[in-house]
């Protein structure tokens, strides 16, 4: 039977994270009631899949405002960025479509799978072509897209999110003015911190008024978590949806992912969230069998954070970008430098570190940032 949400699936490894869920098979949430309803979130991402009604509930998806700008470009908007309406829901890359599922959970088979903020309205904006690129002047075209739309009163009075799970290495000219009148007027905007390492950060995640999002893992993953009374989660492999993230939230249960861009001078590194294997729809082709995969990058890290500054909007549909990132930076867990020992997939063991420079502020917990929302 259809549903509209999917608030009763159940708990996965990083919803039990950042304290979305309480715990493996249950779908007891951890959000005061709060859903992310009546707030609208812009995905600017690769699109959909076309069999993305198999994933997701119809309703959660605002077909009427989704669309794609493709076309050519440049650093500096040189080139016609036209907009596709159709495009968005045919996307072959599956980012766009991961991205979305940390949101609003997703069906996985005949079981949902709970999301950070499952009544979330998610409009899909479609900046980047099916290899997973685009020009600075298609994304810069996405922002001003949402913005109008706010704009417009075409969203009525709700709150505006943008999750943008990409970045390059500079923001020109065009796509900061973008960002500054999103913000200038109540657009809050999230993105992915980079995956270059200490390379640093990528762009617009390192502009000041964008809220960025650095990627961790959990010491629990790839090892057995014997869970109830069957035999399902004493396999590692299903350690994602068998683990039981402890409560209160414990910093030394997380690591900050190598790949997880480091703040370099004049960067802006704010929080960080659940980027290391975590799972979501994910197919290569136009078909209508399911699949799904484990991802990581500081792209999956990103969805997580959108997703609470919803629940957060919800809230107070009067919250700012600022007012989103104090709130969020200041109930954050804090991580600091060091180092933790986690077992790789194929069941070795491994060692990760970090320094000051990959954290922020720390770990975001919903619980946490919606106490301390007024």
């Amino acid at each position: 039977m259809a549903v509209s949400d999917f608030t009763g699936g159940l708990s996965t490894w990083d919803m039990d994270a950042v304290n979305v869920t309480v715990s493996p098979f249950t779908s007891t949430r951890n959000t005061s009631g709060f859903t992310g309803d009546g707030v609208f979130v812009g995905i600017l991402d690769t699109g959909l899949l076309d069999n993305w009604r198999s994933y997701f509930p119809a309703d959660r998806i605002a077909t009427q405002f989704a669309i794609a700008f493709q076309g050519g470009g440049g650093a500096m908007n040189k080139g016609a960025v036209p907009s596709q309406p159709n495009v968005w829901e045919h996307d072959q890359n599956s980012h766009g479509t991961h991205v979305t599922s940390t949101i609003l959970g997703y069906r996985f088979g005949a079981t949902p799978i709970n999301g950070v903020a499952p009544r979330a309205t998610i409009i899909p904006v479609k900046v980047l072509k099916q290899s997973g690129f685009g020009w600075s002047s298609m994304i810069a075209r996405g922002i001003v897209y949402i913005t109008d739309l706010k704009m417009a009163g075409q969203l009525g009075a709700s709150p505006a999110v943008i999750n943008m799970s990409l970045g390059g290495p500079t923001l020109d000219v065009v796509e900061q003015a973008a960002i500054d009148r999103a913000v200038a007027h109540g657009v809050i905007i999230v993105a992915a911190a980079g995956n270059a390492g200490t390379k640093g950060m990528g762009f617009p995640g390192a502009y000041e008024p964008v809220i960025s999002v650095a990627a961790v893992g959990w010491t629990g993953q790839w090892v057995a978590h014997p869970f109830g009374s069957g035999t399902f989660c004493n396999s590692p492999r299903n350690w994602w949806v068998c683990g039981d993230v402890a409560d209160p939230t414990d910093p030394n249960d997380f690591f900050i992912a190598p790949f997880s861009s480091r703040q370099k001078a004049g960067q802006d590194l704010d929080v960080a969230a659940p980027g290391v294997f975590t799972v979501g729809p994910y197919q290569l082709n136009s078909g209508s069998r399911l699949s799904y995969f484990f991802l990581s990058g500081t792209s999956m890290a990103t969805p997580h954070v959108a997703g609470i500054v919803a629940l957060m909007a919800q809230k107070d549909p009067a919250l700012t970008a600022g007012g989103a990132e104090t709130i969020l930076e200041g109930s954050a867990t804090a991580l600091p430098a060091g180092s933790r020992s986690i077992t790789n997939p194929d069941g070795s063991p491994g060692t990760v570190s970090w320094g000051t420079d990959a954290t922020g502020a720390g770990l975001v917990t919903a619980d946490a940032a919606l106490a301390a929302t007024p």
